[in-house]
């Protein structure tokens, strides 16, 4: 399923990209110029605005949650999606990373990174690499977490922890640009 979020909401664009989920975030387009990649694109539009929802043929979600567990939760329950693929997203532009070998980012990622870990992700669009670190740790944590409160309001959800693991090639760490 192919999202389009409003500009209220980057924070949620950004975790759904680190789920895994194709998240189109432009914050500076007005109303009309969302609605209008929304239906182009065949996305789904993810709105704070209610006005924004009532248009006609246009598949959207008012997200209701101040929080971001909230939202996200609500997202995923709503819109009833499947486990994705964590970390196979760029957080920043979107484009799924593509695995690259670790000779190339010698002098791109901090030395001590470099002789620690074995896989690494660049994003061709941005250029940024990402890796396993002490971030993509935390955010993993933060995900079961996340997924495990929604497992208890809805059992049709899995648990991340049941959720298959990604593959090294998809990690997460610090970006570098």
């Amino acid at each position: 399923m192919k999202l389009l979020l409003d500009g209220m909401l980057g924070r949620l664009a950004k975790w759904l990209r680190l789920l895994g989920y194709d998240t189109a975030y432009f914050p500076d387009l007005d109303d009309n110029e969302l609605v209008r990649l929304a239906r182009a694109q065949g996305r789904v539009l993810l709105t704070r605005d209610r006005e924004l929802t009532r248009r006609r043929g246009l598949n959207s979600l008012l997200v209701e949650g101040d929080e971001l567990e909230e939202q996200i939760q609500q997202v995923i329950s709503e819109l009833n999606l499947e486990t994705e693929r964590p970390f196979s997203r760029c957080p920043v532009c979107n484009t799924p990373l593509q695995e690259i070998e670790k000779p190339s980012v010698k002098g791109r990622v901090p030395p001590y990174v470099f002789r620690t870990k074995e896989h690494f992700s660049l994003c061709p669009e941005c250029d940024r690499i990402y890796w396993r670190g002490t971030h993509w740790a935390n955010m993993r944590q933060e995900m079961a977490r996340i997924r495990s409160g929604l497992s208890t309001k809805d059992p049709k959800i899995k648990k991340a922890e049941a959720a298959p693991t990604p593959p090294d090639t998809a990690g997460m760490g610090a970006p570098l640009c």
